[in-house]
């Protein structure tokens, strides 16, 4: 049917009305906004049986015309509707039948005669038959690559910097010696003797100084019994061997013993001095045992000890370390290597040497590691079963193993069937996750929407979908990340728990540790998602995700998996694998997220902001084609905004929606005051207050016009009519009042409604009252403001504007409080300048 303007219904209901009382009942019927408009088109006075079909006529268009220009109300009847009606119902019924008939897959057709269940008799092979097993392939495949040993390599880097190691220690070693001296530095004296004597305490030396002094003061007296002798102050087996060698050295070369003793003493100061200096390093050495046995080396000792060092160390490191080589066997390839290249004195403190420097310079060779793992796959066959006609695949009361299951599949002896009772389970256990969904749904997210439901249910059904053609990388990260941002985290975390309990239950093939990394990250996008408020953010979490799903899946392997080849080989490509599918899944999310909230008309945090950037399309034409308006939306805002976060209301969408409450004003900027500037006011030039009030009750219909046109959501669209609910254009009303010598129909002067159905639309219809009561307000006092501002909110509140909304009498003081405090902020003093400053400007 042809669609007419207001213009022409009114001049097609003036021709056929009956009389001006019928065109005023049509009128004041549509200018109402009762809870149900098909009851006040039914109560319309009757009219005579020639007119039937065209008052019907009327009343279609009447009905139509409600609908068009209160979009809101018929909403919330939709909504009334739905949740007394047998929609819900009907929902409920679908989501049951649909899950179970997607988890439910493998009950379909399930093989009564399966792997480990009892053969009811002995069943024969009707034909010979070669029968490829791919399962028990896929496993040995497995188990090749995770069983294989890495392929290593030496490290240089490791090498050299062990060679460095072990040049710094020796040079060391080589100071310490030059500061202790030559060794020996004597010829008369044996080595163990003039190891003693370097080394021995300060007592034993002056006993061996006051030795020899006795000694030279006694007169040899050969007949002399030896009884007579004095006896020796020393006990000591090893210093009285010192002592008599000196005696022997004095007896042969007297004058040369006084030079010895002096020698003697100068070695022991620098050996003392040597020791001194160990000492001194003893902070950044665990043991200086090896330091001090290379002091007593000889110097053709030492040299060769240097030329066999490197030598050994070459050979070991060719060989290589491998880590967690124990140090027992460190110590005994080192000495073995060492046997004929140092003395034999030198090798305990050079075993101790090399080893203090050794580290693993063995790390594996990735190349060549894949292609040894790859013609491992290459070498395992693939499974074939034989059988001959006429011999048993099983007997009667035998456990079924895979190859006889291969069998009985391929001969269609696996008795496949529906699973009835297994399917209904399924039900069952699909019915309880819905009721657990339901539950936590009236928890934390209660009123949604019938489309929502058909979202979450077909984001929910593509994960079985996709498991059920064999896709390991379901869209699990996909399905956490668009429910958690769209309906909040308690709502994402519950539908993608439900779905990781029951996949297993109706699903074949399902790999568990694929099935946990995959629900890791879509636990990480549901909790994060709900919080973030750009698509910038969103992206980054899609690279949290799937970081989360490679660790996860890198964990739980390195928990399964007995080899380290393994590790580094095949489940670390996996992990990577598996952090680029979470990544990828986020980003489709992310590539549908705005067709899914056009849609299903969604608001997310994300949108709402979009909503809100001034650059966009109708904001833009607000601002430059009413400035004025423009400027009072921002201080509702402003004033909204703040009373919201104060509530616990939210935040995003008072902001957005109070933005785009007056964008209907774009019809007639020149009809609100501000927007004259100064001007002269149209409504003067009109001078009629029927006809000014229909321009300002216009700027609600026009604007629900523009917000549709303009694809806005129609939670948005809601704050358009519910900011002035059904309140009276009172200057206009008084006009006319003034003006009529009769009374009046004070409906007229009302707006359509609806009245605040939301606690956000509440608060946006009391700042909208507040703001041009606030502005015109300039050397007021806290206390005045405040007053002014209680008695605009009473009378919302007497004026039944506010029973639907959910605020309460208590917070109407709250939020006056909070006008007055923003209204402050905005209109704080200034110091005055003194002019002089200002002409120096």
């Amino acid at each position: 049917m042809k669609t007419f303007s207001w213009t022409q219904k009114l001049k097609q209901w003036r021709r056929i009305a009956l009389s001006m009382a019928h065109l005023k009942t049509f009128k004041h019927t549509y200018r109402s906004s009762k809870p149900n408009p098909d009851q006040e088109i039914v109560s319309l006075p009757k009219v005579p049986e020639r007119h039937e079909s065209i008052y019907k006529l009327v009343q279609k268009h009447l009905r139509n015309l409600i609908a068009e220009t209160n979009p809101c109300q018929t909403q919330v009847l939709n909504c009334r509707r739905s949740k007394t009606g047998k929609r819900p119902k009907v929902a409920l019924v679908m989501a049951v039948i649909s899950l179970t008939s997607t988890m439910g897959h493998r009950f379909y057709n399930q093989p009564k005669l399966d792997v480990d269940t009892v053969a009811p008799s002995t069943i024969l092979a009707p034909r010979d038959a070669t029968v490829p097993d791919p399962k028990t392939t896929e496993a040995k495949q497995k188990a090749a690559r995770r069983g294989l040993i890495p392929v290593l390599m030496v490290d240089p880097v490791i090498n050299n910097q062990i060679y460095q190691d072990l040049q710094q220690k020796i040079q060391q070693i080589n100071h310490d010696r030059r500061i202790a001296g030559q060794f020996p530095f004597t010829s008369v004296l044996s080595t163990a003797t003039q190891i003693y004597l370097r080394s021995c305490s300060e007592s034993e030396w002056q006993a061996i100084l006051a030795a020899l002094n006795n000694a030279s003061e006694k007169t040899e007296n050969i007949n002399e019994s030896p009884t007579s002798a004095s006896p020796s102050p020393v006990n000591s087996p090893q210093l009285q061997q010192v002592i008599n060698e000196l005696k022997v050295y004095r007896r042969i070369n007297p004058e040369g013993l006084a030079t010895l003793i002096n020698t003697i003493s100068q070695v022991r100061q620098r050996y003392a001095q040597a020791l001194a200096n160990l000492s001194s390093k003893l902070i950044e050495q665990d043991d200086d045992s090896e330091n001090l046995s290379f002091l007593e080396l000889t110097e053709e000792d030492w040299r060769k000890t240097q030329e066999g060092i490197p030598q050994a160390l070459e050979r070991i490191l060719t060989q290589g370390i491998a880590p967690g080589l124990p140090l027992e066997l460190k110590q005994q390839v080192v000495k073995i290597q060492l046997k004929h290249l140092v003395p034999e004195t030198a090798q305990p403190v050079v075993t101790q040497l090399i080893v203090g420097v050794l580290k693993p310079n063995l790390i594996e060779d990735a190349a060549q590691t894949k292609l040894q793992a790859e013609q491992a796959v290459q070498q395992v066959k693939p499974e074939i079963v034989e059988i001959k006609k006429g011999e048993i695949i099983v007997k009667a009361g035998q456990q079924i193993t895979q190859r006889e299951f291969v069998l009985l599949d391929h001969f269609k002896l696996s008795r496949r069937e529906v699973n009835w009772w297994a399917l209904i389970g399924c039900g069952v256990l699909v019915i309880g996750g819905v009721g657990v969904f339901w539950w936590v749904e009236k928890r934390f997210h209660p009123g949604l929407r019938q489309r929502d439901h058909v979202l979450i249910l077909l984001l929910a059904l593509s994960t079985p979908l996709l498991v059920s053609f064999g896709v390991n990388y379901s869209s699990l990260p996909a399905v956490g990340l668009l429910v958690g941002s769209f309906y909040g985290s308690a709502l994402g975390v519950t539908t993608i728990g439900l779905l990781t309990l029951g996949l297993p239950i109706g699903l074949e093939n399902i790999l568990w540790d694929h099935l946990l990394a995959n629900a890791a990250g879509a636990m990480v996008g549901s909790l994060m998602a709900g919080r973030l408020r750009s698509r910038e953010e969103l992206a980054l979490l899609g690279i949290t995700i799937g970081l989360t799903e490679g660790i996860v899946y890198l964990t739980l392997n390195l928990l399964l998996s007995a080899s380290v080849g393994s590790i580094w080989l095949t489940i670390l490509q996996e992990a990577a694998i598996y952090s680029l599918t979470g990544v990828a899944w986020s980003v489709v999310a992310l590539g549908i997220s705005p067709y899914l909230e056009q849609l299903f008309d969604l608001v997310t945090p994300v949108r709402l902001a979009e909503l809100a950037n001034p650059n966009r399309p109708l904001l833009k034409r607000l601002a430059e084609e009413a400035p004025g308006t423009f400027q009072h939306t921002l201080f509702v805002a402003t004033l909204a905004e703040a009373a919201a976060k104060a509530l616990d209301c939210n935040v995003e969408l008072v902001r957005t929606g109070t933005l785009y409450h007056d964008i209907g004003k774009l019809h007639d900027p020149q009809g609100f005051i501000e927007n004259q500037m100064g001007g002269p006011n149209k409504h003067d030039q009109i001078n009629d207050p029927y006809f000014s009030a229909a321009i300002i009750k216009k700027h609600v219909t026009e604007g629900i016009v523009m917000a549709r046109r303009y694809r806005l959501p129609k939670v948005i669209q809601a704050f358009i009519p519910e900011h002035q609910g059904t309140m009276q254009i009172a200057y206009f009303y008084h006009q006319a009042k003034q003006e009529a010598k009769g009374p009046i129909d004070e409906s007229f002067f009302r707006y359509a409604g609806p009245i605040p159905q939301s606690r956000e639309t509440g608060v946006v219809m009391l700042a909208d009252s507040c703001e041009a009561a606030l502005r015109s307000l300039k050397d007021a006092t806290y206390e005045e403001a405040l007053a002014m501002v209680n008695k605009i909110l009473k009378a919302r509140w007497q004026d039944n504007q506010l029973v639907d909304s959910g605020l309460t009498r208590a917070e109407m003081s709250q939020i006056a409080e909070i006008f007055v405090q923003v209204w402050q902020q905005f209109h704080h003093k200034r110091i005055a300048y003194p002019k002089a400053v200002l002409n120096n400007g």
